[in-house]
Order: C-alpha cells, then sequence, then structure tokens
C-alpha cells in the first residue's frame, strides 16, 4: 500500500514519532481551573469546552473514558487500519489516532475530539487485530515467552481552530509460557479478535503477560496519564488520581506516571 498524498496533518509528526518514543518525558499534569483553551497560532481565538467526543468502537476505552468524569460522548469512524509499507509499528499507533480524529465532524463547535490506536510491535513488525481465529492463534504462539512493546497514539483536536495535539506512549510487555491448551480455549471465548496482537492484558481467565514495564492502561489500548496531559496542554486540569484509578480497576501499581512523548 503506498502513503497516500495530501494528507491532512503535518508529515514531520509521522517521522517523528520513530525516532522519539522510546524517550521518556515529564511528569503529569499540574493543577489548572480553567475550561477554555486558547491557540498560540490564533491568539484571538479561544474555545469554551463543552464536551469531549471519544472516536472509538472499543468498549474497554469507552469504560476507561468514563473514569476521568468528563462530560464524553462518544462516536466512530471508518479508518483504513492496515499500516503502509515499511511503516514502523509506533508510526502507525500515532498516525491512526490522528486520522481517527480528523475523520469525525462535530456540529457543535465546543466539541474536542479524542482519538487513540495501539499497535503491537514484535520486533518491529506490527500485530494488529486478527482477521480470523487462526491468526488470532498464529499470534499468540509468536508472542508466547517473549518480549513486545506495545504503542498506543493519542490525539486531541478542536475542529473549529484545527488545533491538534498528540503523545505516544510505549511499554514492553514480557509474555508468560502459556500452553497451547491455553491458547485454543482463549481464542474460543473471540476475546482476542477485537485485540492488537490477539490478546487482552486485562483477561483474568486467560492472563497471558508475566510482566509489564511502565504503563498498564497503554497495553490495555486507553494510556490515561498520556490523555490526562493532552487535556492539561489545552488548560483543561483533572481531579482524579490516575495511578489509583489503575490500582482500583486493574490492581496494578503504578510505577510513576507515564504520558509518553509529545508529537
Amino acid at each position: 500500500m503506498k502513503k497516500p498524498q495530501n494528507v491532512p496533518w503535518p508529515a514531520v509528526f509521522v517521522y517523528r514519532t520513530a525516532a522519539l518514543y522510546h524517550l521518556y518525558k515529564t511528569t503529569i499534569i499540574d493543577n489548572v481551573e480553567s475550561l477554555k483553551i486558547k491557540n498560540a497560532s490564533w491568539p484571538e481565538d479561544t474555545v469554551q469546552f463543552t464536551q469531549l467526543l471519544l472516536s472509538s468502537q472499543s468498549p474497554r476505552r469507552r469504560e476507561m473514558l468514563a473514569w476521568l468524569g468528563l462530560p464524553a460522548g462518544l462516536t466512530h469512524a471508518d479508518v483504513d487500519e492496515i499500516p503502509y509499507n515499511d511503516e514502523r509499528p509506533s508510526t502507525t499507533a500515532a498516525r491512526l489516532a490522528v486520522a481517527k480524529v480528523y475523520a469525525v465532524k462535530p456540529a457543535d463547535t465546543g466539541i474536542w475530539i479524542l482519538g487513540a490506536d495501539t499497535v503491537v510491535d514484535l520486533d518491529g513488525v506490527a500485530l494488529g487485530k486478527p482477521a480470523d481465529p487462526a491468526e488470532a492463534r498464529a499470534m499468540l504462539h509468536q508472542l508466547r515467552e517473549r518480549s513486545h512493546a506495545v504503542h498506543t497514539g493519542v490525539a486531541l483536536y478542536q475542529p473549529r481552530t484545527r488545533r491538534l495535539c498528540a503523545r505516544c506512549v510505549t511499554s514492553t510487555v514480557q509474555m508468560r509460557a502459556y500452553t497451547d491448551a491455553e491458547i485454543e480455549a482463549y481464542v474460543h471465548t473471540h476475546d482476542p479478535m477485537d485485540k492488537a496482537g490477539a490478546y487482552a492484558i486485562q483477561n483474568d481467565a486467560f492472563h497471558p503477560v508475566a510482566h509489564v514495564d511502565r504503563c498498564y492502561a497503554n497495553v490495555v489500548g486507553f494510556p490515561l496519564c498520556a490523555i490526562a496531559a493532552l487535556l492539561e496542554s489545552w488548560g483543561l486540569a483533572l481531579t482524579v488520581n490516575i495511578p489509583a484509578l489503575c490500582l482500583a480497576h486493574f490492581d496494578y501499581r503504578c510505577p510513576r506516571p507515564d504520558v509518553g512523548i509529545s508529537l
């Protein structure tokens, strides 16, 4: 597949991802009371936040967004998720997150659009959602007892000002030595079919992961600290304690907030 021409976002955005995704930056948000944003490129243009619109069909992302306690709606935009030829997995995740927010056309000018995309990266090869049970089995065999990276791109877009900000989070995951019989039983549940890499880290019955380095929520597909950092960059601070959310919902003690890198 060839890369399309006239992509409606800066090309440098994608190429910076590959060079920077492994870097760790900054800490989580400060307290900011304003619910307004002001774009430095349009100093006269201030947009009042009314609602966050999540561009996703993922029930996991919808559930996790509700934890943040923001007024939010749901939508879905059809986006071709096939990677480009020779595209790095981290670049794919970032590009698709941006494509998802650009594809939404809200009527309310105060709506901010949030998009996310997750790619499993096994030795530089992107593993997306399996096309069928046979591909799910193959992915799980490939991943067994091996380490891989999980990249999630998140993007926030304001259509009226055309303001865009995005981040990419990368976590390292070590899979356990699950058996062939466990793979079969898990595939028969159909749970792998809508998951990048054909697994859900939070699945209690299969529990495929032995260890996660850094952000557990990123491996689920919705890096909460990075999303909070996007919102904070536009002046909307959250009052929730995100490490406490991960402990309560995933029984995971976050070693430190991971906001990924800004793109």
